[in-house]
Protein backbone atom coordinates (compact mmCIF):
# COMPACT_ATOMS: atom_id res chain seq x y z
CA UNK A 1 0.00 0.00 0.00
CA UNK A 2 1.21 3.47 -0.90
CA UNK A 3 -1.05 5.72 1.22
CA UNK A 4 -1.68 5.53 4.96
CA UNK A 5 -4.48 7.60 6.48
CA UNK A 6 -4.17 8.29 10.21
CA UNK A 7 -7.24 9.21 12.26
CA UNK A 8 -7.05 10.08 15.95
CA UNK A 9 -10.22 9.40 17.92
CA UNK A 10 -11.76 10.20 21.26
CA UNK A 11 -15.51 9.63 21.62
CA UNK A 12 -16.29 9.48 17.90
CA UNK A 13 -18.69 6.52 17.93
CA UNK A 14 -21.28 8.55 16.02
CA UNK A 15 -18.89 9.23 13.14
CA UNK A 16 -16.10 6.70 12.82
CA UNK A 17 -18.00 3.77 11.29
CA UNK A 18 -19.55 5.78 8.47
CA UNK A 19 -16.28 7.62 7.83
CA UNK A 20 -14.23 4.43 7.50
CA UNK A 21 -16.75 2.84 5.15
CA UNK A 22 -16.69 5.92 2.96
CA UNK A 23 -12.89 6.04 2.85
CA UNK A 24 -12.54 2.42 1.77
CA UNK A 25 -15.31 2.82 -0.79
CA UNK A 26 -13.86 5.83 -2.57
CA UNK A 27 -10.08 5.89 -1.90
CA UNK A 28 -8.09 3.16 -3.61
CA UNK A 29 -4.64 1.95 -2.57
CA UNK A 30 -4.93 3.04 1.05
CA UNK A 31 -4.68 1.71 4.56
CA UNK A 32 -6.23 3.39 7.59
CA UNK A 33 -4.71 3.53 11.07
CA UNK A 34 -7.01 4.67 13.86
CA UNK A 35 -5.42 5.69 17.15
CA UNK A 36 -8.00 5.71 19.91
CA UNK A 37 -7.39 7.26 23.31
CA UNK A 38 -9.54 4.86 25.36
CA UNK A 39 -12.84 6.41 24.27
CA UNK A 40 -15.51 5.55 26.87
CA UNK A 41 -18.27 5.66 24.23
CA UNK A 42 -17.18 2.46 22.46
CA UNK A 43 -15.38 3.98 19.46
CA UNK A 44 -12.73 1.24 19.48
CA UNK A 45 -15.36 -1.50 19.49
CA UNK A 46 -16.85 -0.16 16.26
CA UNK A 47 -13.42 -0.19 14.65
CA UNK A 48 -12.72 -3.76 15.80
CA UNK A 49 -15.94 -4.94 14.18
CA UNK A 50 -15.05 -3.23 10.90
CA UNK A 51 -11.59 -4.83 10.82
CA UNK A 52 -13.26 -8.05 9.67
CA UNK A 53 -14.69 -6.21 6.66
CA UNK A 54 -11.62 -4.12 5.82
CA UNK A 55 -8.25 -5.93 6.03
CA UNK A 56 -6.36 -2.65 5.61
CA UNK A 57 -7.91 -1.16 8.74
CA UNK A 58 -5.60 -1.02 11.75
CA UNK A 59 -6.18 0.08 15.34
CA UNK A 60 -3.88 1.24 18.12
CA UNK A 61 -5.55 1.65 21.51
CA UNK A 62 -3.88 3.91 24.06
CA UNK A 63 -4.63 3.72 27.80
CA UNK A 64 -5.89 7.29 28.20
CA UNK A 65 -6.30 10.65 26.49
CA UNK A 66 -2.75 11.58 25.51
CA UNK A 67 -3.36 14.28 22.90
CA UNK A 68 -3.50 14.72 19.16
CA UNK A 69 0.16 15.55 18.61
CA UNK A 70 1.42 12.40 20.30
CA UNK A 71 -1.17 10.35 18.40
CA UNK A 72 0.08 11.63 15.06
CA UNK A 73 3.71 11.10 16.03
CA UNK A 74 2.89 7.50 16.92
CA UNK A 75 1.04 7.13 13.63
CA UNK A 76 3.95 8.56 11.64
CA UNK A 77 6.35 6.13 13.31
CA UNK A 78 4.02 3.23 12.53
CA UNK A 79 3.62 4.31 8.91
CA UNK A 80 7.35 4.75 8.33
CA UNK A 81 8.07 1.37 9.92
CA UNK A 82 5.55 -0.30 7.60
CA UNK A 83 6.93 1.32 4.46
CA UNK A 84 4.21 3.76 3.40
CA UNK A 85 5.20 6.44 0.92
CA UNK A 86 2.50 9.00 1.73
CA UNK A 87 1.11 9.49 5.23
CA UNK A 88 -2.11 11.47 5.57
CA UNK A 89 -3.98 12.60 8.65
CA UNK A 90 -7.53 13.85 8.95
CA UNK A 91 -10.26 14.44 11.52
CA UNK A 92 -12.74 11.75 12.50
CA UNK A 93 -15.86 13.95 12.47
CA UNK A 94 -16.43 14.53 8.71
CA UNK A 95 -15.02 18.06 8.95
CA UNK A 96 -12.64 16.90 6.24
CA UNK A 97 -14.50 15.52 3.24
CA UNK A 98 -13.47 12.11 1.91
CA UNK A 99 -13.66 13.47 -1.64
CA UNK A 100 -10.88 15.93 -0.77
CA UNK A 101 -8.50 13.09 0.07
CA UNK A 102 -8.15 12.59 -3.68
CA UNK A 103 -7.11 16.24 -4.04
CA UNK A 104 -4.20 15.75 -1.66
CA UNK A 105 -3.13 12.47 -3.26
CA UNK A 106 -3.40 13.77 -6.83
CA UNK A 107 -1.42 16.90 -5.97
CA UNK A 108 1.41 14.79 -4.53
CA UNK A 109 1.38 12.45 -7.53
CA UNK A 110 1.66 15.45 -9.87
CA UNK A 111 4.99 16.44 -8.30
CA UNK A 112 7.12 13.87 -6.44
CA UNK A 113 9.22 16.74 -5.06
CA UNK A 114 6.41 17.90 -2.76
CA UNK A 115 7.06 17.09 0.90
CA UNK A 116 3.79 18.33 2.39
CA UNK A 117 0.35 18.92 0.90
CA UNK A 118 -2.02 20.93 3.11
CA UNK A 119 -5.77 20.88 2.64
CA UNK A 120 -6.26 24.60 3.12
CA UNK A 121 -9.33 26.58 4.14
CA UNK A 122 -7.69 29.93 3.54
CA UNK A 123 -5.98 29.57 0.18
CA UNK A 124 -7.88 30.71 -2.94
CA UNK A 125 -10.88 28.44 -3.52
CA UNK A 126 -11.00 27.13 0.05
CA UNK A 127 -13.52 27.93 2.76
CA UNK A 128 -15.68 26.75 5.62
CA UNK A 129 -19.25 25.55 5.95
CA UNK A 130 -21.49 26.23 8.97
CA UNK A 131 -18.65 27.85 10.88
CA UNK A 132 -19.52 30.85 13.09
CA UNK A 133 -17.94 34.14 12.03
CA UNK A 134 -16.08 34.28 15.35
CA UNK A 135 -14.26 31.01 14.65
CA UNK A 136 -13.50 32.04 11.07
CA UNK A 137 -12.02 35.31 12.29
CA UNK A 138 -9.98 33.54 14.99
CA UNK A 139 -8.56 31.04 12.50
CA UNK A 140 -7.72 33.70 9.92
CA UNK A 141 -6.04 35.88 12.54
CA UNK A 142 -4.07 32.94 13.95
CA UNK A 143 -2.73 32.02 10.54
CA UNK A 144 -1.82 35.61 9.72
CA UNK A 145 0.03 35.78 13.03
CA UNK A 146 1.90 32.56 12.21
CA UNK A 147 3.03 33.95 8.85
CA UNK A 148 4.15 37.20 10.46
CA UNK A 149 6.02 35.65 13.38
CA UNK A 150 7.53 32.57 11.74
CA UNK A 151 8.09 33.68 8.17
CA UNK A 152 6.20 30.74 6.68
CA UNK A 153 4.27 31.23 3.45
CA UNK A 154 1.38 28.85 4.08
CA UNK A 155 -2.08 30.37 4.53
CA UNK A 156 -3.40 27.55 6.75
CA UNK A 157 -0.62 26.40 9.07
CA UNK A 158 -3.18 25.20 11.64
CA UNK A 159 -4.88 22.82 9.18
CA UNK A 160 -5.24 19.23 10.35
CA UNK A 161 -5.84 17.77 6.88
CA UNK A 162 -2.42 16.93 5.46
CA UNK A 163 -0.36 14.56 3.33
CA UNK A 164 3.30 14.09 4.22
CA UNK A 165 5.90 12.41 2.05
CA UNK A 166 7.91 9.90 4.08
CA UNK A 167 11.17 11.64 3.13
CA UNK A 168 9.86 14.89 4.65
CA UNK A 169 8.91 13.14 7.89
CA UNK A 170 12.38 11.64 8.14
CA UNK A 171 13.92 15.14 8.03
CA UNK A 172 12.16 16.20 11.25
CA UNK A 173 13.92 16.01 14.62
CA UNK A 174 11.07 14.38 16.51
CA UNK A 175 12.78 14.76 19.87
CA UNK A 176 12.29 18.52 19.49
CA UNK A 177 8.56 18.30 18.69
CA UNK A 178 6.55 18.52 21.89
CA UNK A 179 3.40 20.52 21.13
CA UNK A 180 -0.18 19.28 20.90
CA UNK A 181 -3.37 20.43 19.19
CA UNK A 182 -3.10 23.05 16.45
CA UNK A 183 0.37 24.00 17.66
CA UNK A 184 1.57 20.59 16.48
CA UNK A 185 0.56 21.39 12.90
CA UNK A 186 2.22 24.79 13.11
CA UNK A 187 5.41 23.31 14.54
CA UNK A 188 5.73 20.79 11.72
CA UNK A 189 5.05 23.50 9.12
CA UNK A 190 7.78 25.60 10.74
CA UNK A 191 10.25 22.69 10.84
CA UNK A 192 9.71 21.71 7.20
CA UNK A 193 9.90 25.33 6.04
CA UNK A 194 13.25 25.74 7.82
CA UNK A 195 14.46 22.49 6.23
CA UNK A 196 13.61 23.76 2.74
CA UNK A 197 10.93 21.13 2.11
CA UNK A 198 8.43 21.99 -0.63
CA UNK A 199 4.98 22.72 0.80
CA UNK A 200 1.85 23.27 -1.30
CA UNK A 201 -1.75 24.05 -0.37
CA UNK A 202 -4.84 22.76 -2.12
CA UNK A 203 -8.22 24.39 -1.42
CA UNK A 204 -10.76 22.42 0.60
CA UNK A 205 -14.05 23.21 2.31
CA UNK A 206 -13.98 22.54 6.04
CA UNK A 207 -17.37 21.60 7.51
CA UNK A 208 -18.48 22.05 11.10
CA UNK A 209 -19.16 18.67 12.70
CA UNK A 210 -22.77 17.53 12.91
CA UNK A 211 -22.43 14.71 15.46
CA UNK A 212 -20.27 14.46 18.55
CA UNK A 213 -18.49 17.11 20.57
CA UNK A 214 -15.70 19.39 19.34
CA UNK A 215 -12.28 18.95 20.98
CA UNK A 216 -11.40 22.63 20.44
CA UNK A 217 -10.70 24.47 23.69
CA UNK A 218 -9.25 27.70 24.96
CA UNK A 219 -6.24 25.75 26.24
CA UNK A 220 -5.45 24.54 22.70
CA UNK A 221 -5.63 28.09 21.32
CA UNK A 222 -3.47 29.52 24.12
CA UNK A 223 -0.84 26.82 23.63
CA UNK A 224 -0.61 27.60 19.92
CA UNK A 225 -0.39 31.37 20.29
CA UNK A 226 2.13 31.16 23.16
CA UNK A 227 4.42 28.84 21.24
CA UNK A 228 4.19 30.86 18.04
CA UNK A 229 5.18 33.97 19.99
CA UNK A 230 8.17 32.17 21.56
CA UNK A 231 9.28 30.78 18.19
CA UNK A 232 8.84 34.19 16.60
CA UNK A 233 10.99 35.88 19.22
CA UNK A 234 13.68 33.23 18.78
CA UNK A 235 13.53 33.78 15.02
CA UNK A 236 13.99 37.50 15.55
CA UNK A 237 17.09 36.89 17.64
CA UNK A 238 18.21 34.03 15.36
CA UNK A 239 17.97 31.50 18.15
CA UNK A 240 17.27 27.90 17.07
Amino acid sequence: MKNLIIIGTYNEVQNIGALLKRIFKYILDCSVLVIDDNSPDGTAEVIKELKNEFPELHLIERPNKLGLGSAYKLGFQWGLKHGYKNIIHMDADFSHRVRDLSKLINEKESDPGIGLVIGSRWTKGGGTLNWPMKRQALSRFANMYVRLMLGVKTHDSTAGFRLYDRDALEVIDWSAIASEGYAFHIELTRALTKAGIKIVEVPIVFRERVAGVSKMSGKVVREAMTLVTIWGVKRGFRIK
